[in-house]
Formats: C-alpha cells, structure tokens, sequence
C-alpha cells in the first residue's frame, strides 16, 4: 500500500506541474512553432549528403539509401519527443541563485524538472511531432510506422527519460562551476555523436563501437531506431528487442544513481549567493 500511496502522489505531481508548464508554454507557442523549421531542414542537409555518399553504392555498412534517410528521418522525430534542457534551467537556478526556492519545497526539484519537461514535450508533440510527422510522411516518403510499435513506445519513454537524467548531471555541474554555458556545448555535441544523431552508430570502427555499447547515449537514438526496425546490431552484438529493452532501462537505473550522487555531493557547494 505504501508504494501505491506513493506511485499516486508522484503521478498527481507530475499531472499537475506539466498541465500548468503546458498551459505557460501554450502562451508563447509561436517560439515552439520556430522549431518546426529546424528538424526538416537538417533532414534536407542530411539527404543531399548521404546522397551523395551512396552515389555507386547499394549498400554501406548494411544500410541502403533508403534506410539512412529513414534512420535521419526517425533521429529527427524522435529529437522532437525527447527534447530536453534540464541543464540549462539548473544551471540559470543555481547561478541566479534561484533555486533556494525550490530546496526550500517539499518537492524534489528532479521531479519538478521532470514534470516540467513532460508538460513541454505534451505541447510539443502537438505542435512539432504530429506536423513534421505528417510532412515526412507525404512530402518526404519516409514511412515511419514501427515494425514493434509497443517495443518502440517503451524504447520511446525509457529514452525521454534518460535524456533527462544525463542533462540534469550536466546541470548539477554548475554547483562547482557556476556558469557551464562552454561545459553544455561541449557535452551536447559529444552527446549527439557517441547517441547517433550525426551518423549511424555501426559506421564507426568496431572497437569505438564496443566502447558504445557500455555507455548510456546509444539508448537516446540509436536503440529507439534498432527498436523501431525491429533487430538490434551493435558491435557485432545482437540482442533481442526485449533484452534491448531491458538494456535500457538498467541503463536508465544507473544514470539516475550517478545523478543521485551527485545530487548529494553538489548541494552541498550551493550557497544561495544572489538570491
């Protein structure tokens, strides 16, 4: 009963902080529609590249011209449902000093964040998935039905939520550094490219690869479209779509362990300083 009461009280907070977020940012829909730009676009840089990569070629590295852009495709759409800037608004918090505030609550300020970010993404999926959807769907060709649509919804939700936890870490490094703006760009681009935003992850050298494998981005992007084909190759590892899946999870388990770590270690620098 315990766990119950609790599972209720955690769901009723995330209910209520992402209905007043998705009604703040509701307000101001038109900076969100600005995005809707961005992912087509770099969909369009991504196909004149690759095009132009497979030119005399059938097949590389076991993709065909037609699954890359499906990969880019599906890279794009799935940046729309897990977008995230957990660290950016720690950071301004603990800069500010701000986030006095949110200690001095009964609330976890992880929870809060979390709850903010489900509230944006709900906004975001009506504003941003559903129309680039649809935009790749009959202008593009790109067919984006799942093989395991329920393997892909978990992958989906396991994927949003270690996005969150890996930024909330790199947010908590203003604790000792205060201003990060140099430490987020860093990690974002290292983010992008060791989860397979940039290139398919089976395109790097095997033992780059195997050093993939052990760390948590490949779970953002690359899993989610293994799930969505329906095999998973990596390494020359393959695993089942359940046993990815369970990967996945543990790997989500482990992030939120470092961030609690560090939790406890940061707060302990927070001074308030310009509250």
């Amino acid at each position: 009963m315990y766990f119950l009461r609790k599972a209720a009280i955690i769901f009723n907070t995330i209910k209520a902080v992402a209905f007043v977020t998705y009604k703040e940012w509701a307000a101001y829909r038109s900076h969100i529609l600005v995005s809707l730009f961005t992912g087509p676009i770099y969909f369009l840089v991504q196909y004149f590249i690759w095009k132009a990569v497979y030119s005399g070629h059938e097949v590389i590295n076991g993709f065909t011209f037609s699954q890359i852009l499906t990969y880019f495709g599906l890279a794009t759409i799935i940046n729309y449902l897990i977008m995230d800037f957990a660290d950016w608004n720690l950071q301004m918090l603990i800069r500010t000093g701000r986030f006095i505030t949110y200690i001095l609550r009964p609330l976890s300020h992880r929870l809060f964040a979390f709850s903010q970010k489900v509230g944006h993404r709900v906004l975001g999926f009506w504003l941003e998935f559903i129309p680039v959807y649809l935009l790749f769907f009959f202008v593009f060709g790109i067919r984006l039905i799942p093989a395991k649509p329920f393997w892909f919804i978990v992958s989906l939700i396991l994927s949003y939520s270690i996005m969150f936890f890996i930024n909330y870490c790199v947010g908590m490094f203003a604790f000792w550094l205060t201003r990060i703006f140099g430490v987020m760009e860093m990690f974002r681009i290292m983010r992008n490219l060791f989860a397979g935003v940039f290139i398919p992850l089976s395109f790097f050298p095997i033992t780059i690869q195997k050093i993939f494998f052990f760390l948590p981005f490949q779970f953002i992007v690359y899993v989610p479209f293994r799930v969505f084909i329906g095999s998973y190759e990596l390494a020359g590892i393959t695993l089942s779509i359940p046993l990815v899946i369970l990967f996945q999870a543990f790997m989500l388990g482990a992030v939120m362990l470092v961030a609690e770590i560090i939790w406890r270690f940061g707060i302990r620098r927070f001074t308030g300083v310009g509250a």
